[in-house]
């Protein structure tokens, strides 16, 4: 049986987490992020009433019954397992028991009053309900009192959960697995799509032309966008490793809201629609002209790379190399592409000069690395000064970000000759391409 619900009739209901569930994990982040959407969902409400609702997910439960001997139950009284959905149901029940203490002065001191019944032995849980509700309550102390009964409001009238309950247990748990199954099949720029898709809910018509425009581009040169080009680039450019985008990273490219009163949100909004990898953007349709401007400024730079007669006479030397096809050369050559596109991206400007220079860099990491795996890409990238292997330890990206005129970067110096007596590559199999990088910095 699936129904909607509201919060308040949710957590009215007799709810069991059963001892084989996982502890509870959510964060004060998490919460953050739960208290930020439910802020966000009051906001669309007043706008959009009376029909607007937001679903904050969805509960799956096995429903049970316990004879009168049990627990004092009778023999139609039910309760509900929890299968899946305790992070965000223990939440709201945090939020609720954390306004009810403000409002109706129920025991500060006694949260298990509020969750009676429900024994908590992991020392992971009890660390984040701790933790958890003591965010809440400062959250709650530093909001007004209408802000604070407009969410009371909202338990009952506007935020909802899907509320699927089964008498099997296998039901419950094939259920849930086929929950997982589909949220695994998500990509994080799916869910960017989704969630600026929302913002835009007051532009019908823009909403169908960025859903027409994103359909229209090639899903996987989407992701490779964001894996391999958006999401390095900005980690590099601030002297971080990156790691892998995941949906866990999407707050990154959740963008600002247009109405936001932070003096950074206003300078976004007077700079919109000109976008930087490195700065924020205004969430809803700006999202999709972020995405679509880079897929093409990158498209016309691997072409220009290519085709421009005043560009392409060095580059083509690297590219066609013999070895081009193995693993670390193209980890070396989309380094070169990230640096090309970051430097682009602040200056609007490449020449002959500029494209020497960072095949340099870039392609001397193939070259002084006996074996080139992304790892040493990551570290090459944030000018690691611990390595010895390397021949240049220039953080590039930091120097890009942090350049005022573009000739901060071109006077840079990129070095082509090794420390070592030979002057031969780490691998004999690079000597080819060491010698040409030599050659187009007119060594040889």
């Amino acid at each position: 049986v699936a129904q909607k619900l509201s919060i308040n009739k949710l957590l009215t209901q007799d709810l069991v987490i059963p001892i084989y569930q996982r502890p509870y994990k959510w964060t004060i982040k998490n919460i953050s992020d739960l208290l930020t959407d439910i802020s966000k969902a009051i906001e669309d409400y007043e706008k959009y009433k009376p029909c607007f609702k937001y679903r904050i997910g969805t509960i799956i439960a096995q429903k049970k019954y316990e004879s009168a001997t049990e627990n004092k139950r009778t023999d139609e009284k039910c309760y509900y397992n929890i299968v899946d959905g305790q992070q965000r149901t223990i939440s709201l029940i945090l939020l609720k028991y954390a306004i009810n203490c403000k409002t109706k002065n129920e025991d500060k001191d006694n949260l298990e009053k509020f969750i009676a019944g429900w024994k908590f032995q992991n020392k992971i849980s009890q660390t984040n309900i701790h933790n958890n509700f003591i965010y809440i309550k400062d959250w709650i102390s530093l909001q007004r009192d209408e802000k604070i009964e407009a969410i009371s409001k909202a338990f009952e009238d506007i935020l909802e959960v899907i509320f699927i309950s089964v008498e099997k247990e296998t039901e419950a748990f094939q259920l849930f697995d086929s929950q997982n199954a589909r949220g695994k099949a998500l990509d994080p720029h799916d869910l960017l799509k989704a969630y600026h898709l929302r913002e835009m809910k007051s532009l019908p018509y823009e909403m169908q032309s960025a859903v027409t425009k994103w359909e229209s581009k090639d899903s996987s040169l989407i992701k490779e966008l964001f894996d391999s080009y958006l999401f390095p680039i900005w980690n590099w450019a601030h002297g971080k490793k990156t790691r892998p985008f995941t949906a866990k990273e999407i707050d990154r490219y959740k963008g600002i809201s247009e109405y936001s009163t932070y003096t950074y949100a206003k300078r976004a909004n007077k700079a919109s629609p000109c976008y930087q990898i490195t700065e924020p953007f205004i969430a809803g349709a700006d999202f999709f002209g972020m995405v679509n401007h880079y897929l093409d400024l990158l498209e016309t730079i691997k072409n220009e790379l290519i085709s421009n007669t005043d560009l392409n006479e060095d580059f083509n030397k690297i590219a066609n190399i013999e070895g081009n096809d193995s693993t670390g050369f193209k980890y070396a050559m989309n380094l070169f592409y990230c640096v090309i596109l970051f430097y682009y991206d602040k200056f609007h400007y490449i020449d002959k000069m500029i494209v020497k220079r960072f095949l340099t860099w870039a392609f001397m990491l193939r070259v002084d690395m006996q074996n080139l795996g992304f790892d040493s890409i990551n570290k090459y990238a944030i000018g690691d000064k611990d390595n010895e292997k390397y021949t240049n330890k220039i953080p590039m990206f930091e120097k890009i970000f942090t350049a005022r005129l573009h000739s901060e970067i071109s006077c840079l110096p990129i070095r082509c000759i090794r420390e070592s007596s030979n002057n031969e590559a780490a691998s004999k199999k690079w000597n080819n391409l060491y010698e040409e990088l030599q050659e187009i910095n007119g060594i040889l």
